[in-house]
Order: C-alpha cells, then structure tokens, then sequence
C-alpha cells in the first residue's frame, strides 16, 4: 500500500505569514515570512524541521527565491537606504551582487555551477534580464523591447523569462547558445515563462485568444494549455526532471487552490483549512512547496509530500 501525500505547515518567522518558493533535491526550502512584529518579510532557510532567519541588507523587505544542491541561496532585499538589491548567501553571508548600472536588481535562480539569473535596472532605468558568472553581471538584451526578465535556469545553462517584443507585447523566452526565442502565446498577447527544467521543457501562463490565462508547458516548439481546476484561471510555475508541474487554478467555486499536473490530469492539492493555496515548485522526489491558508485566516509555507 503507498503512503497518502500530506501538506506540512512549515510554520513562520514568528508572524503570520510565510510562503515557500523553491525546494531542493535534499529537501532545503527558501521563502519569505513575516517576524514577530508582521511589519518585516524575511527571507529563510528550512530544513531539518527548522525554519532560519537569512537576514536582509538592512532594510524591511527581503527574500529567498532559490537554492542550488550546494545551498547556495538566491534572492532580493531592500538596502537601508531603500534600494533593491539581489544577494547570494552562502555559508552565512549575503553578498550584494550589484546592478546593471540603476537603483534594482533581483537574483531568482541559481543552478549547480553557480550560475544566477534574474533581472537589473540598467543605467537609464530599464529592467532588463541578467546573468551573473564568476563576478560578472551581463545584461541579456531584450525581444526588441525595452524590458526583460529572467526566471530560471538550469544545469545546461538555458535560461527562460519574459521580455517585451518591439511591438509592445510581453512574451516568454528560451535563450541558449546566447540567442533568445520568443516562446509566443496561447493566442493572447502575453506570456510569462516561470521555470525550465533539465530537459528544456518550459512552464508558465498566457492568455488565450479569450483573454483568459491559463497554465502552459512548451516543449519542442510546442506551447500547451494545462487547462484548470474549473475556473478560468491558472498559473504553472514549477517542473522537474519527470514532466510533473505544479502551480495554481481558480477552482470552479472561484477559491484558488494549489495543483499538480502529470499525465494530462490537473489534481487538487487541497489547503492547510484555509480557502485558498499556492504551489510554486516540485523536486524530482514529487515533493512541492507553496504557502496556504490556514483555519485561522493566517497564511502559512506548506511542504506537500
């Protein structure tokens, strides 16, 4: 007989909020949670059944946005001074990474060579998506328009985003081999590419030629519509090795629940009793990490195994 999946309250920093956004192979989880006083979003580190403050730059907002096998971390935090900055923590220490020359920047995933990519304002205040390696920042360009944004990459070096093309419209990309492809549509005019795994294999959400946004995986050249929990909503933003997705749909009763997508088959996760829930990754070992509502209104960091 196999065991029934369960979802695990991971607790918070002492508020009343957490959310998991990226889990490992050997099962670190990185988020945010609001301390004590619910007026500061921290970043942490779980593991062993632990929650660890990460600390910020000095100023009240911050957070962990991903973490490699080595546990390296990734993230942004507000400065003192109120400036955004992207950070890695390792072995204790967050590092500022710097910008491309403006007041922002943010680091969202980081693979096993240390590779970290995610989105700088350049000198005249574009956001543009960037790649750091080896101390050097390097600005990634653009579908024609004047915003980018990275949001993954894996151990192959492909990189998968969102740009604005010439015309205006946002669409998710795949750069490789230092060309970027616009991923199009569902048949709307926007899409927005969330996570790619070892295979290419890109997951995210775009509108349709409705207006409504619905959960997509691309692969082969191919973008295919998820579908959802009987609303008219949903969002992927998570896959591993094994093609399994996770993310989030408006149900038929208009809640919106966390999911898991294999087969063709989209399945309720369910909440911590709350109406509502949020899966944002899953490891190749099908565990998946999100926040969710509780009994009592709070919204807490859930590990679902």
């Amino acid at each position: 007989m196999g065991i029934t999946p369960y979802m695990i309250d991971l607790g918070t920093l002492g508020g009343t909020f957490s959310s998991a956004n990226f889990i490992n192979e050997r099962g670190q989880i990185v988020g945010l949670s609001t301390t004590a006083n619910d007026l500061e979003f921290h970043p942490f580190l779980w593991q062993n059944g632990v929650m660890t403050d990460l600390g910020t730059f000095g100023g009240f907002f911050s957070q962990a946005l991903g973490i490699n096998e080595h546990g390296q971390i990734v993230g942004g935090s507000d400065t003192a001074n109120g400036e955004d900055r992207a950070f890695l923590w390792q072995n204790g220490v967050m590092t500022n990474l710097g910008t491309l020359g403006g007041s922002f920047s943010q680091a969202n995933s980081i693979n096993n060579c240390g590779q970290i990519v995610g989105g700088s304002n350049t000198a005249n205040e574009e956001t543009h998506a960037c790649l750091w390696q080896n101390g050097v920042m390097t600005d990634l360009g653009t579908l024609g328009g004047t915003f980018s944004f990275a949001t993954s990459i894996n151990e192959r070096g492909q990189i998968t985003g969102s740009s604005d093309s010439a015309n205006g419209e946002r669409h998710a990309f795949l750069l490789q081999n230092g060309v970027m492809t616009d991923l199009s549509t569902l048949g709307g005019s926007e899409s927005f590419a969330a996570s790619i795994n070892e295979h290419g294999q890109i997951v995210g959400l775009s509108n349709a030629a409705n207006g409504e946004f619905h959960a997509f995986l691309w692969q082969n050249g191919v973008m295919t519509d998820l579908g959802t929990l009987g609303g008219t909503f949903s969002f992927a933003l998570g896959i591993n090795n094994r093609g399994q997705i996770v993310g989030s749909s408006e149900t038929a009763n208009g809640e919106e629940h966390a999911f898991l997508w294999q087969k063709g088959v989209m399945t309720d996760l369910g909440t911590l009793g709350g109406t509502s829930s949020f899966a944002s990754e899953i490891n190749n070992r099908k565990q998946i990490v999100g926040d969710s509502g509780t009994a009592n209104g709070e919204v807490h960091a859930f590990l679902w195994k």
